[in-house]
Parts: structure tokens; C-alpha cells; sequence
């Protein structure tokens, strides 16, 4: 058995024990969904950021970075700054808000803060929640497919099969508590593929014999001029207002031991999330150069150019083959499908929550009473696995563009009116319903696509919709206000 084999084995082994070792821990929705709130900083911190950044950074981001230069710098500024703020002035107040309303998901904070007796905010972002992380999730079976196919050899389409049965499964069995301690390990190797890849590439290049590395500065805006290059870095810069609506990196907020140990874990998630931006970016930028000097190969072909790769998102594994040793080699590939797996099983995780807490058990009341939650949830689990595996089948997009869209949707639809709800006492319930559906419709109905990315259009608009709502449709004397937590 050769070494990147024999890695990866081990490495699946490891995970599914895990998974069989969290289910005998796991005994209530409780526990399903937010892990009993037993985990301290530094898994939370480990499970927010693995979350946070799936096959997009270890696939998309390099492919983008191979094809588009400097360009993509902006995209690193934007997330890394979205990163900060998310946990400096979400992440405190949406750990109080949770406890305060006894909420183990997002759209139950929005209906137990805005007294949503008719179930209207539940059921609404329940199914937009849902919608987005179907594509999200079918995004991390794709680039499993791609991972694998590079790896082993096999088909992008048994990749994928392989990659989904693993990610459902321990889902399945451990729920919040499997895949919180399985980040913290995907955590530390994805770190160590996106710090150590560059630097050995970077070496490489440097015995190379001379050759001209310089990097067009117009490449910072792709050539563009005037607004066009204004539109360029606000479509990077776009990717850091998402971070505030995504109902599974707000999860680990909600799910952390102490709101003390928010400041903690602030500091490890930074800390975590400056290199590895930067290192996927730079996989890209060294991989444009290691194309063009003829140095790397796939499957016994030389390729010596940029345009010889097939599938500009398979360069970090490739890299990976061609300067590492075969043993490291098979942990950093190992990474990338962990990239994958600790961000489609926490998506998969919230989106069998939120059907479960917010539609079947607050709304289907002859199911609540004859099927057991937990049991519901996992059979969800399934479901959704199999529509996103479906999904990942059919479409023909890149990992870049299917996490772009879901992303985009997400932050837009949550992120406006989960700010307002933690800052601004004056917002209503009609504001945030407004907010949740504006964002979502502008972001599958692009209007400005020509002019600016819908990430930022749709959050933009958004914000404003809840605001303007709330004022003409106010607060009532039922919903309470969230103005004294501490931050």
C-alpha cells in the first residue's frame, strides 16, 4: 500500500471512530445540535474556522489565484476582515441571546426574540437555510470527487459517492459532539497543508533556473480601470460580509461552553485564519509558476503550461504529489477532504437542525408525537445527503462558483437582520422577515450582476429592507430586546 493511501486510511479510520465514539454521547436534540454546550475554546475555535472554509480555500481559492493573479488578494483581505468582525461583534451577544431564549438554532432565536407565535420566521428561514446549504453541501461532494480522482485515480463520480457516504455517516452518528472534535483534527491539518504547501513551492521556484516570476501589478484589478476595478475589489472584498449570516459558523457561537471563553477563542481563530488565507492564495500564485516552468505532472504527463490543467481546481493536490514526500503528501490531501467534510457535515448538521427543531417539531404536531426528534433528524440527515449528492451530479459549475452563490445567499438573507436583532433595539420582527427574503430573492434574481457581485448587492439591499421595515412596521410591546448583553 503506498504512503498517500495508507494516510488517508488512517485518517478515515480516525474520524469514524470518532463518529462512533461522540453517538454514545449523543442522547437528545440537545446534544445533536449544539453538543449539550460542552466544548471549550479551543474546539470551538478549531470547528468555526474549519467550518467556515471548505473545499473553496483548498480547491477554489488556489484555482482562482492560478487564474486570476493578485486579483484574489482582495478576496484574502475581505474574509480575513469579515472573520474578525464576525467574532468581535457577533459572536458574544449571539452566545447571551441563545441561552437568554433557550434557542438551539438560528431561526428559533429570531422566533422566540420577535414572539413569532404563527411560526412565520421559522418556517421562512428554516427553507432558506435548507435551499443554500443543498448547494453548499453538494459543493464539498464535488470537490471530494476531485480530490479523490487526482489521488487514487478513480472517478470523479465515486469520489464524490465515497466523500458523501463518510460525511453523512458520522453526521449521523454523532451529531454537534462528532463533528466539533473532528474539525479541531481537520483544523490542524488543513492549517498545515495551506502554511507548508506554499513554503515548499516557494523553495522550488527558488532552484529553479532564472526565469522572469514578476507578477503584473495590474493584475490586482485583472486589468481593469476606473469603477471597473472598483467593482473588481468590492467583489472580493464581499466575501467578508458573509461570515456574519452563516447559520453554521454562528452554531459554534451559540454552542461554546462560557461566553467568557469567547475572547479565547477570538484570538485562535485569527490566528488560525491569517496564514491559511494567505497560503491558499499563494498555492495559487507558486502553482502559476511551477505550471510555467514545465516541473509539475499528472498521471505521467508533463504539464507546461497553465492552460494544460484540465481542472485549474485539482493544482493542490497535484502540487501536493509532485514536491512533497509521499507520506506528507497523503496528510495534506488528507486536509483537503477535510476541508470538505468539516464544512458539509456542519451544513448538513444545521439544516437537519433547523427542518427538525423548526418545522417538524414545532409545526407537524402528529409527527412530534408519534416519531422520536432525534430519530427524525437523522433520517433528514439522509435526505438532504442524497438531494445534495444529486446536485453535485448534475451540475457542471466549479466548487468556486457553487460556494459563491450559497455563501452570497446566506450572508445576505441572515447577516443584515441577525446584526440589527444583536445592535439595534428598534428592529421588528416584519423587518427581519423582509431582510431574510430580500436577501435571498437578489441573490438568485442578480439584477446589478453586470455592475457588482450579488454577495454584496444583496446584503446591501437587505440591510436596508430590514431597517426601513422596522420603522414603518415597529417593534411590538411582546418582542423584547437583546440592547443590555455585554460584548
Amino acid at each position: 500500500m503506498d504512503p498517500v493511501t495508507f494516510g488517508f486510511i488512517l485518517y478515515l479510520l480516525l474520524i469514524l471512530a470518532l463518529g462512533f465514539y461522540t453517538s454514545r454521547l449523543t442522547h437528545s436534540m440537545q446534544d445533536f445540535a449544539l453538543g449539550g454546550n460542552r466544548l471549550g475554546p479551543w474546539v470551538i475555535a478549531f470547528s468555526e474556522r474549519a467550518s467556515g472554509e471548505s473545499a473553496w480555500l483548498i480547491l477554489g481559492l488556489p484555482g482562482a489565484a492560478l487564474l486570476s493573479g493578485l486579483l484574489e488578494l482582495w478576496t484574502v483581505i475581505g474574509c480575513v476582515s469579515g472573520i474578525i468582525f464576525s467574532w468581535y461583534i457577533i459572536a458574544s451577544k449571539l452566545r447571551v441571546a441563545s441561552e437568554k431564549y433557550q434557542a438551539l438554532t438560528l431561526p428559533e432565536l429570531f422566533a422566540r426574540k420577535y414572539d413569532d407565535g404563527q411560526g412565520a420566521i421559522r418556517i421562512i428561514a428554516s427553507l432558506i437555510i435548507t435551499f443554500f446549504f443543498t448547494f453548499y453541501v453538494a459543493a464539498q461532494f464535488s470537490g471530494a470527487g476531485k480530490v479523490l480522482n487526482v489521488t487514487f485515480g478513480i472517478t470523479h463520480m465515486q469520489g464524490m459517492l465515497l466523500g458523501a457516504v463518510i460525511i453523512v455517516f458520522y453526521t449521523l452518528m454523532g451529531g454537534f459532539l462528532a463533528v466539533a472534535w473532528t474539525d479541531l483534527i481537520q483544523g490542524i491539518i488543513m492549517i498545515g497543508t495551506l502554511v507548508i504547501l506554499p513554503l515548499v513551492a516557494l523553495l522550488e521556484i527558488k532552484a529553479l533556473p532564472a526565469i522572469d516570476f514578476a507578477l503584473d501589478s495590474s493584475t490586482l484589478f485583472e486589468g481593469k480601470t476606473g469603477l471597473a476595478a472598483v467593482a473588481a475589489a468590492i467583489g472580493g472584498l464581499s466575501w467578508g460580509l458573509g461570515y456574519m449570516g452563516q447559520p453554521h459558523l454562528v452554531t459554534r457561537y451559540m454552542a461554546i461552553d462560557r461566553v467568557e471563553n469567547i475572547r479565547i477563542s477570538r484570538r485562535i481563530a485569527i490566528s488560525w485564519a491569517l496564514p491559511a488565507f494567505f497560503g491558499s492564495m499563494f498555492i495559487g500564485l507558486t502553482g502559476h509558476f511551477l505550471l510555467s516552468a514545465g516541473v509539475l505532472s499528472h498521471d505521467g504527463t508533463l504539464l507546461g503550461s497553465v492552460a494544460a490543467l484540465p481542472d485549474p481546481e485539482k493544482l493542490m493536490p497535484i502540487m501536493a504529489q509532485n514536491l512533497l514526500h509521499p507520506w506528507i503528501a497523503g496528510v495534506f490531501i488528507s486536509g483537503a477532504i477535510a476541508a470538505m467534510m468539516s464544512t458539509a457535515d456542519s451544513q448538513l448538521l444545521v439544516s437537519t437542525t433547523v427542518l427538525t427543531e423548526d418545522l417538524v417539531y414545532n409545526h407537524i404536531a402528529a409527527m412530534r408525537e408519534k416519531m422520536d426528534i432525534l430519530l427524525m433528524g437523522r433520517i433528514l440527515t439522509i435526505t438532504i445527503g442524497l438531494i445534495a449528492f444529486y446536485l453535485a451530479w448534475q451540475s457542471t459549475d466549479l466548487v468556486f462558483e457553487m460556494v459563491s452563490y450559497a455563501w452570497g445567499g446566506l450572508g445576505a438573507s441572515f447577516g443584515p437582520a441577525l446584526l440589527l436583532t444583536l445592535w439595534w433595539k428598534k428592529t421588528s420582527k416584519s423587518g427581519v422577515i423582509a431582510g431574510m427574503l430580500t436577501g435571498t430573492f437578489f441573490t438568485v434574481v442578480d439584477v446589478f450582476g453586470q455592475w457588482v457581485t450579488a454577495r454584496f448587492s444583496a446584503f446591501v439591499i437587505a440591510f436596508l429592507v430590514v431597517i426601513l421595515v422596522s420603522y414603518l412596521k415597529p417593534v411590538n410591546k411582546s418582542e423584547s430586546d437583546v440592547d443590555s448583553y455585554g460584548s
